[in-house]
């Protein structure tokens, strides 16, 4: 395949990598070629020290409309619809240990919202629409709710996916779908100022954050405080937290923080 055949682009610059879905004739649909290529492209951002955070963004007019149906209908002969690689995709997003951030300028459909939710910060265009369009299908959002449930509103969840309507940007953030709706033409100014904060952090303390963020609810409160405290320590007394305090004492970027 070269590089004009990709469904994938891969870019990075200052500590940035973008996958950008680039599959417009199907509306950057969830093929198997597209999240192979996906896959490929958060394992090798994950690989590479440089890479500080992951942007997923998106060519044409629609962030992602779902799985690909055509692949879909093509496959009810072998019954091997490919759930289970998004399934894939889903886990890799959530997983990663470095900050994920989506950049949606318009339509997401079914998967493609699994995909907003599993990423950290998600960032939207006002005018950007959503919908939970499984139902009407004579399908469910099965996989895809292992990312989205946690991040929405229990009553709006019920609704929306329920009735499969459509929901603007502003509901979006409302609900806990995206972390922020704007302005259209403001939104790339605002992922470049969402990155340019992330890649201040270091990065095994951002990998670190989001491991908090993914701790399930204590059962035991002091226990789970003694456990917090000791893991508080290693990270002040870890080469990172060090240099992050010497940094902050000499009033300078620290060591991290990409210059070029």
């Amino acid at each position: 395949m070269t590089s004009s055949d990709a469904l994938v682009r891969v870019a990075t610059a200052r500590g940035v990598t973008t996958l950008t879905l680039d599959s417009p004739h199907n509306r950057n649909a969830l093929s198997t070629p597209l999240m192979t290529e996906l896959l490929a492209g958060l394992a090798a951002a994950v690989a590479d020290d440089a890479v500080r955070v992951v942007v997923l963004d998106h060519t044409g007019p629609v962030f992602c409309s779902g799985a690909d149906l055509k692949e879909t209908a093509a496959a009810y002969a072998s019954g091997a619809v490919p759930a289970g690689m998004l399934g894939d995709v889903l886990a890799a997003v959530w997983e990663c240990p470095k900050p994920v951030v989506a950049r949606v300028a318009g339509p997401a459909r079914a998967g493609g919202l699994g995909l907003i939710a599993a990423a950290d910060l998600a960032l939207c265009a006002r005018e950007a629409t959503f919908a939970f369009t499984e139902v009407r299908l004579g399908v469910i959002p099965a996989v895809i709710s292992a990312t989205v449930l946690p991040r929405l509103a229990p009553r709006a969840a019920a609704e929306l996916y329920l009735t499969g309507d459509t929901f603007d940007g502003r509901r979006a953030a409302e609900i806990g779908l995206v972390t922020a709706a704007v302005p259209a033409d403001g939104l790339d100014a605002e992922v470049a100022r969402v990155c340019a904060s992330l890649v201040r952090g270091a990065p095994g303390a951002l990998a670190g954050a989001k491991g908090l963020l993914r701790r399930p609810p204590a059962a035991d409160l002091r226990a789970e405080i003694a456990e917090l405290a000791e893991l508080s320590t290693g990270y002040f007394l870890s080469a990172e937290g060090r240099e992050g305090v010497l940094a902050f004492r000499e009033k300078r970027d620290a060591s991290w923080v990409p210059t070029d």
